[in-house]
């Protein structure tokens, strides 16, 4: 393990239960993680909520790409295109978020509805 992960410190496995609300069935997932971290730096805990933060990211910002921008039935497969259309997607999400729009789909089509003013608005440009 040392050969294929020089500066790993801690493997960690970590047990999720799941239970369905609407049908009551617990589901029971192991994934395991490598960290840099060593164990006086980050106990349980603080692993536990690293793993967790990383569904904030998937929540806010690839599930909104994909629901709202149709990211995973795009076309666009070869070369960058991929990487450079979630690129364009990032600023756009962060934009409307940051001018207080909860919901990107009804951000963008308020910005859509003057298409000559709202997106420069939105960029502070005049």
């Amino acid at each position: 393990m040392y050969f294929y992960f020089p500066h790993a410190a801690q493997a960690v496995r970590i047990l999720r239960h799941r239970t369905d609300l609407t049908s009551g069935k617990c589901t029971r997932q192991t994934d395991y993680a490598i960290t840099n971290l060593s164990s006086h730096q980050a106990l349980s805990q603080r692993l536990g909520q690293l793993a967790r933060s990383q569904w904030t990211v998937e929540n806010r910002l690839h599930f909104v790409r994909d629901t709202t921008f149709g990211e995973d039935a795009s076309k666009i497969r070869t070369g960058h295109g991929p990487e450079n259309m979630a690129t364009l997607r990032n600023p756009a999400i962060n934009t409307l978020r940051k001018h207080r729009h909860r919901n990107i789909a009804a951000g963008l089509r308020h910005v859509s509805y003057d298409p000559f003013s709202r997106p420069l608005d939105l960029l502070d440009i005049p």
